[in-house]
């Protein structure tokens, strides 16, 4: 029978044409780049994302909330009726205030975080004042990563390959064990891996090989956490348009054609992720843990 309802029409979106397609305008960025000075403006939900209880009180702490996947995740939670605590670097202010007005406005309580994850002093507190702050800490996403492109091993610095891994693993590592204290059965940890992980690119030695150490490190934990009723899971994103990418992650002549060979054409928009992190954080997933689930626009990474 022939679907008559225009509402059920608006609806069935094609997912080739939902949000641009390459090519887009040269746009180099210092690192680590802000999400307002990206053309086309990624989309995290803003407008879009549409709560429905799933998280009801529930406290949560992600790094890099400021812009990109964080910032996504960030907005979903607070709709879902989550209080949120994001971590982000101090030149990432201007994208983390409006963040913080975004889970505001909907009544949520929105606690601004900044500081140098690289530091294991700083994530340590970092993790006590999220949960004192919030009145505990349910949910925790290991999202803030770094990522610099270099075309050879010849010039990938030590000092280079040192912050990728101190920003991507050693920092995990670091609020993960701070977070231990304040997290009771049936909280989740979420971790952000990426299709880096095994499929890396020629480019991204440092970035594909801490991501693929973030998904080992998921997988682990979440057995050794299981008798605590902890759930550990991590999300391995495709080519999503963040700041991460014009901010030196890729080159500008492969930023202008990014995500043209997803098989969707085009890269995806942060807001089209936000739903994982808030299934895998919410009890609907509650026999769901050491998985890595993957977005990469049809590709099948994993």
């Amino acid at each position: 029978m022939r679907d008559t309802n225009p509402e059920s029409t608006r609806n069935k979106q094609d997912p080739r044409n939902a949000y641009s397609v390459p090519p887009f305008p040269a746009q180099p960025q210092q690192p680590p780049g802000l999400a307002s000075e990206m053309q086309p403006r990624p989309d995290h939900g803003e407008q879009s994302y549409r709560g429905s209880g799933r998280l009801q009180g529930r406290k949560a702490l992600i790094t890099g909330g400021d812009s990109g996947i964080g910032r996504a995740a960030a907005i979903a939670y607070a709709r879902e009726g989550a209080d949120v605590a994001i971590n982000y670097l101090p030149d990432e202010e201007a994208d983390a205030q409006e963040v913080i007005a975004l889970i505001k406005a909907e009544g949520r309580q929105a606690v601004a975080l900044p500081g140098d994850i690289t530091q294991e002093n700083f994530c340590t507190s970092l993790v006590d004042r999220a949960a004192e702050k919030l009145g505990g800490l349910d949910i925790l996403v290991n999202n803030a990563g770094c990522q610099q492109f270099a075309n050879s091993i010849s010039e990938l610095s030590t000092e280079a390959f040192d912050k990728t891994f101190k920003t991507n693993v050693y920092a995990m590592f670091w609020i993960t064990k701070a977070a231990m204290r304040w997290l009771k059965p049936g909280a989740a940890i979420i971790n952000t891996s990426s299709v880096q992980a095994g499929k890396p690119s020629e480019i991204l030695l440092d970035y594909a090989s801490t991501k693929a150490a973030i998904s080992a490190f998921t997988k682990g934990l979440a057995k050794q956490l299981a008798p605590q009723g902890i759930r550990v899971n991590a999300v391995a994103p495709g080519p999503y348009w963040t700041p991460l990418q014009s901010s030196g992650g890729q080159p500008q002549e492969k930023v202008q054609q990014f995500g043209e060979s997803a098989p969707l054409g085009r890269p995806g928009q942060p807001a089209e992720i936000a739903a994982i992190y808030v299934l895998l954080a919410s009890h609907e997933s509650s026999f769901t843990s050491g998985q890595v689930w993957c977005s990469d626009g049809g590709t099948g990474t994993f």
